[in-house]
């Protein structure tokens, strides 16, 4: 039934993006703020499928940080991404250069100005995301960052890049850590398999401005990697009840 549900809704993905995507391209033409309806209304599409075809709800624990903040999540899935930018007000997100290249996805990732960074530039790829993300800050953007660089699948032992305290360290704002178990429940394959339950993200306690580097690296660690684990550990026996 799982495979079944997944496959399902792997046609209501495909559906609903075709439709958002080509549907809103006149949206392309407007403002920043009024081409935000169509990937905010993507988001709340996929959720709606996920829910209600696979049978994969969520929930959002924790204070919903207000703009202005630079956001530090846990990455295990696509359905991150997903999440985050549809509960958070007018977010941007830090993501790999490559992906502005995707027809359709890229278009609209460049219009709501998601930050590109190109992991190869080494100094100046820091100088380009700090500038970018100041100018997110002006218009009060949150900004989203995963600070391990790539998805972890649950119970991987943690990889945290130096970008998230450099940017930290530069817009000089408050940093949400977030917590999640999506890998759990979002997985298999290129994310094909969506087993039946609850994911949870969670944002956590914030970490004040104009902190050490090494301090904060460590803080943020802690905070994120403990709060995943209970969360995942969680998700674990929430599996084990709907197997039973």
């Amino acid at each position: 039934m799982t495979i079944l549900r997944s496959f399902l809704y792997l046609v209501w993905f495909v559906i609903v993006s075709a439709v958002m995507n080509i549907g809103c391209l006149p949206l392309l033409a407007f403002p920043r703020r009024v081409t935000m309806f169509a990937p905010k209304s993507w988001c709340a599409g996929l959720l709606w499928g996920l829910k209600w075809i696979a049978g994969l709800d969520y929930e959002i624990r924790g204070r919903v940080p207000e703009d202005g903040v630079l956001v530090a999540s846990k990455h295990m899935s696509m359905w991150d991404t997903i999440a985050i930018y549809l509960t958070l007000n007018d977010s941007v997100f830090v993501l790999k250069r490559s992906l502005m290249n995707v027809p359709l996805y890229g278009w609209y990732a460049r219009k709501v100005e998601m930050i590109a960074i190109d992991r190869s530039a080494g100094a100046s790829a820091l100088r380009s995301m700090t500038a970018a993300a100041k100018d997110a800050l002006a218009k009060h953007r949150a900004i989203v960052i995963f600070p391990e660089g790539h998805r972890m699948p649950p119970g991987a032992a943690p990889d945290y890049k130096p970008g998230v305290a450099g940017l930290y360290g530069q817009l000089d704002v408050r940093c949400v850590p977030v917590a999640l178990n999506s890998g759990l429940f979002w997985t298999g394959p290129a994310g094909f398999l969506k087993k039946p339950g609850r994911i949870v993200l969670e944002f956590l306690e914030p970490i004040p401005a104009g902190m050490k580097r090494a301090e904060f690296m460590r803080i943020l660690e802690e905070r994120i990697e403990t709060a995943t684990a209970k969360l995942v550990a969680e998700g674990r026996e929430l599996l084990e009840q709907e197997s039973r």
